[in-house]
């Protein structure tokens, strides 16, 4: 009897061994993952530097800006939580003899947009968004509605340069700002481990009946 009950405890330890070491390695990864974020958002509310050149500085970046807003924008059609449908506002700011891109923030489907003009000074993070992918409508120019921040294409649109900033606070009266965060960054890896250590549960409860049926069955 001894003999039949090698294999599936064999079975058994390994398959128990395996997953409990890949849900410990998703919980290094997690705290790993919170390193990293704790990190951003420190960057992210750092003390705003100067404005870089064109296609330098990190994503993240904190920067003082001021400029004339030209009146030039697009919208971006957005949706936040228990807030409902909206629109990002990316104007065109003049600042230092050039012209960037400026996520001014979140207004309402059906408010009245304010005006954007006018000389102002904020702080922002430069940023590169990515959203763009094969199932994005194309821009709607006539109506002035975009559904993803393009910031190579919106450069050409409003003839700036591919120089993006995300306020950190509000600019225009009426558009609230939606600053950087970490919320869109993915930090599933505690699922990924309390899914690994479940299935390590149920590997040795379904281990433990075979070697139960194993041993009824010889009695």
């Amino acid at each position: 009897m001894l003999r039949r009950l090698i294999f599936p405890v064999i079975l058994g330890l390994a398959g128990c061994g395996v997953l409990i070491a890949l849900g410990s390695w998703q919980v290094q990864r997690q705290l790993w993952k919170n390193d990293i974020l704790a990190g951003i958002e420190a960057g992210i509310a750092a003390d705003p530097v100067a404005l870089p050149p064109e296609g330098q500085g990190e994503i993240y970046l904190p920067v003082a800006v001021s400029g004339q807003l030209t009146g030039d924008y697009l919208r971006v059609l957005v949706s936040r939580k228990q807030i409902g449908p909206g629109h990002r506002i990316i104007a065109v700011l003049e600042t230092d003899g050039r012209r960037v891109l400026a996520d001014l923030g979140f207004i309402r489907d059906g408010a009245k947009l304010p005006e954007i003009s006018g000389q102002h000074s904020f702080a922002a993070n430069l940023h590169r968004p990515s959203e763009v992918d094969a199932y994005t409508p194309a821009p709607d120019r006539a109506a002035n509605l975009w559904f993803a921040r393009d910031v190579a294409a919106m450069a050409v649109e409003l003839k700036t340069e591919a120089t993006f900033v995300v306020a950190r606070e509000t600019v225009v009266p009426g558009i609230e700002a939606m600053p950087l965060d970490t919320s869109g960054i993915p930090n599933d890896h505690l699922q990924y481990a309390v899914t690994w250590f479940l299935l390590a549960t149920v590997w040795a409860g379904m281990t433990g009946l075979l070697i139960w049926r194993i041993s009824q069955r010889r009695s």
